[in-house]
């Protein structure tokens, strides 16, 4: 499955941004997906994940109650919602898909799209 991640820009401190990650491919609906950033000087970190049936949403502590995960397997695309902001947000951001969630909240991906920069000016 190929990756394609839109969305990003230029965002005040409080506002919000909306990712999008469009999927190629029949399988789509067969893999989990997931969300990830890496900051100028750090290394990637886990954001958020979704199962394939979007049953079950995990998200890393730093966002928890500010982000949220979603798809739409009729579109082959996964979204990630970002609300209030912060300047510490900046990162570009990489969309992901694995067979399970649990591979993506350990940081693996076997099908990795290209990052989207987000930018939060404080």
């Amino acid at each position: 499955v190929q990756l394609q991640a839109s969305g990003g820009g230029l965002v005040q401190a409080g506002g919000s941004l909306r990712l999008s990650c469009a999927a190629s491919g029949r399988t789509f609906s067969t893999y989990a997906m997931g969300w990830f950033r890496q900051a100028p000087g750090k290394e990637r970190e886990f954001v958020a994940a979704i199962s394939w049936s979007g049953d079950s949403t995990y998200y890393a502590d730093s966002v928890k109650g500010r982000f949220t995960i979603s798809r739409d397997n009729t579109k082959n695309t996964v979204y990630l919602r970002m609300n209030s902001l912060k300047p510490e947000d900046t990162a570009v951001y990489y969309c992901a898909a694995d067979r399970a969630t649990t591979g993506l909240r350990s940081g693996v991906g076997s099908h990795w799209g290209q990052g989207t920069q987000v930018t939060v000016s404080s």
